[in-house]
């Protein structure tokens, strides 16, 4: 498998670039801001072909530039429906910093020509990979992950988690349709219950596993401490 992953736009945010391997038709999550000229590097590097866009959530810095990276290669793009009207109304998911940040600026956003809404554990087939879709909500009301296998023996799975789960911490619930409670079920209920070889590639920062963040972790210690992970694990 190939996964070309690369920080872009003022936020920091993690672009990935993922195909069965060089020469193939390929999947892009989250291209946001400046991400463009980053995915035609490595589309043009490895001779890739994208078929479609995975959006975590509809947050600005990871939806920037879903619409010309789709229009480009004529790729889908996958969204949660909750999340889905953030596409062409990202300001309605924005901090007052974030929107402060912008105001003067010359920006308008659209829907891609093709898009398709994403539903909890649906499992999507999409460029010779397949996909896990986990409804995760709490950063957003419709931020989701997306699992894939990975053929490696010390590695089951690789998790694209964008802002749930990050090394060391988990996604802000302060901006508009985040909820703290809802954040932390959403870790308890997709995130404890994982194998701990699973790779997690975050929306910021660097990459981990899901062992690493339950062994070091403050949020995730805090959940398996009230002992919420073993009520997860017997299905109550």
């Amino acid at each position: 498998m190939l996964i070309a992953g690369f920080p872009a736009g003022p936020w920091g945010t993690n672009c990935y670039v993922v195909a069965t391997g060089a020469g193939a038709e390929c999947v892009v999550v989250d291209p946001g801001k400046d991400a463009a000229e980053g995915v035609d590097q490595v589309v043009t590097e490895y001779g890739l072909k994208p078929v479609a866009v995975l959006v975590t959530h509809g947050h600005i810095d990871h939806m920037w530039c879903v619409a010309p990276v789709a229009g480009t290669y004529d790729a889908t793009a996958w969204i949660h429906p909750s999340d889905r009207h953030l596409l062409s109304d990202p300001m309605a998911g924005m901090s007052r910093e974030t929107t402060q940040m912008l105001l003067g600026g010359d920006y308008s956003w659209a829907e891609p020509d093709d898009v398709r809404e994403l539903s909890d554990q649906q499992e999507i087939e999409l460029a010779g990979l397949s996909f896990v879709v986990d409804h995760t909500p709490g950063h957003t009301q419709g931020s989701v992950t997306f699992r894939t296998p990975y053929a490696d023996a010390e590695v089951s799975e690789v998790m694209f988690s964008g802002d749930l789960l990050f090394a060391g911490s988990i996604g802000r619930t302060d901006l508009p349709g985040g909820d703290h409670p809802t954040m932390l079920r959403s870790l308890t209920t997709k995130v404890l219950p994982l194998a701990d070889d699973i790779v997690v590639l975050p929306g910021h920062g660097e990459q981990t596993s899901i062992g690493r963040e339950r062994a070091t972790n403050p949020y995730l210690l805090d959940l398996l401490d009230r002992g919420d992970a073993g009520r997860v694990t017997r299905g109550l």
